[in-house]
């Protein structure tokens, strides 16, 4: 590959749009108190099938076999990945009532299989989704642990809350949580597990639990797992900025995400922590091609593999909380008023709190001004509701160096479109071109999580 040009170096000047978000001298270009480092980590994020995921095509891999895990991870340490990151799924979400039919596929246990995957990785770090409502915080705090010194401190938790009464039956306690509690409970559950882990003796009064413990395994050698968080309420970044080591944020323009590292940085600085101790990375979605050309023709061609008619009126009919099958998926969004008022989680995370009647009036004006179909509507939203990287593999490299010197963020946690191959491309291809430009590494800093991902030493 021939050099890159000029402008693409890390010590060139930034463009106009990066340059236009700068509020500050070179050395802390969007907040004085945070020198951004210039660099990124990657990391993967498995997420099981969902509308993100494309299941239809012979190469697409089942979301529950071993191989398929297996083969994502070893991809990603080609690419010097930091992290291999699962997400949870406490109950099946729910269409009108019943599993829905589309998005089915349970997810493993994250902690048995990050410990399998551990044998036959060396350096990428292993993140596991864990609730603190339906877990108790030393038997998952000694789990993490454990999972940290069998990789050698590769392990790491990323913190998620929930207090609704449809996932909590199916605990024994049920959706016991007020909504305003869950951060007020996650932050004295993850109080807990750090005596643990420091080996102190814990004696815990709360309002949803009592803890006489001690702490009885070795440290690992990064310390502790890694602590990541995904809120990105104004409640959500003030528990990151107290206790987290990473944030995942939807962000994926420059603009937004030089917005959110302001307020990270605030929010850091004031819990009494170094500006620097919270790394950004957003969730993405990254389709690659050689020219821009045949990047946006691929786009299309994931996209219509994405979101077919089914899926389509599906993901309306959350929304409507009715009915749809008689519409035309090829037809103008449905003009009936829809029968819930607020979308609930029985849908799933990314449906709720929606306020359904204005959601949907707003939606019929939309795609009526651009032209748009059910079908045509609902690929675009799919597209819109990820942070998305799309172009030649030169155009998105130009892209994240400008987000990586200006400090936006710290990296990315993509989610592929397709298992378990998602990831050529940008191992391959865009990866390359990043070091190159000298803001990705050309080798793992270290054998532990905290060091391939730029955190101090505990």
């Amino acid at each position: 590959m021939t050099t890159a040009p000029s402008i693409l170096r890390n010590d060139a000047p930034l463009s106009p749009e990066a340059a236009a978000l700068a509020t500050g001298p070179a050395e802390h270009p969007l907040h004085p108190a945070h020198t951004p480092t210039g660099q990124l980590a990657f990391g993967v994020f498995f997420q099981g099938v969902n509308s993100s995921t494309i299941w239809r095509l012979p190469s697409s891999g089942d979301q529950v076999a071993w191989e398929s895990f297996a083969s994502l991870a070893r991809a990603a340490e080609r690419g010097r990945f930091a992290a291999f990151f699962l997400g949870e799924g406490l109950r099946l979400r729910e269409h009108r009532g019943v599993p829905f039919e589309l998005d089915v596929a349970g997810r493993p246990d994250a902690q048995t299989l990050l410990a399998a995957l551990a044998g036959v990785t060396e350096n990428i770090g292993l993140v596991a989704t864990q609730n603190t409502t339906y877990n108790d915080p030393v038997d998952l705090a000694r789990r993490l642990q454990t999972l940290d010194l069998l990789s050698g401190g590769r392990a790491g938790w990323n913190i998620v809350t929930t207090d609704n009464a449809w996932t909590g039956e199916n605990f024994r306690r049920g959706g016991y949580l007020d909504h305003a509690d869950r951060y007020t409970h996650a932050g004295a559950f993850v109080r807990v597990a750090e005596q643990y882990w420091r080996g102190e003796r814990i004696a815990h009064e709360g309002a949803h639990y009592s803890v006489r413990a001690q702490g009885d395994l070795p440290r690992s050698a990064q310390g502790r797992p890694v602590l990541f968080q995904a809120g990105a309420s104004p409640a959500g970044q003030d528990f990151a900025a107290r206790s987290a080591d990473v944030v995942f944020s939807p962000h994926g323009t420059l603009e937004t995400a030089a917005e959110f590292r302001r307020s990270i940085v605030e929010r850091t600085v004031a819990a009494g922590r170094d500006p620097g101790s919270v790394k950004i990375l957003p969730g993405a979605e990254i389709i690659l091609a050689p020219t821009e050309a045949e990047a946006e023709e691929k786009v299309h061609w994931v996209r219509d593999l994405q979101i077919g008619p089914e899926q389509a009126i599906a993901l309306l009919e959350q929304y409507w909380g009715r009915d749809l099958s008689d519409f035309d998926p090829d037809g103008p969004l449905p003009d009936v008023p829809p029968e819930v008022v607020e979308s609930g989680v029985t849908r799933g995370a990314g449906f709720q709190f929606a306020k359904a009647e204005e959601l949907t009036r707003a939606w019929r004006e939309e795609a009526a001004e651009k032209g748009q179909s059910i079908l045509e509507f609902a690929r675009a939203r799919a597209g819109a509701r990820r942070g998305t990287f799309t172009g030649s593999y030169d155009a998105v490299a130009e892209r994240l160096v400008e987000f990586a010197r200006l400090g936006a963020i710290d990296g990315l946690n993509i989610t592929p479109w397709l298992i378990p191959s998602g990831l050529d491309d940008i191992v391959d291809h865009l990866i390359p071109r990043l070091q190159e430009r000298g803001v990705y590494p050309a080798e793992y800093a270290g054998p532990t999580l905290r060091e391939n991902l730029g955190l101090p030493p505990l």
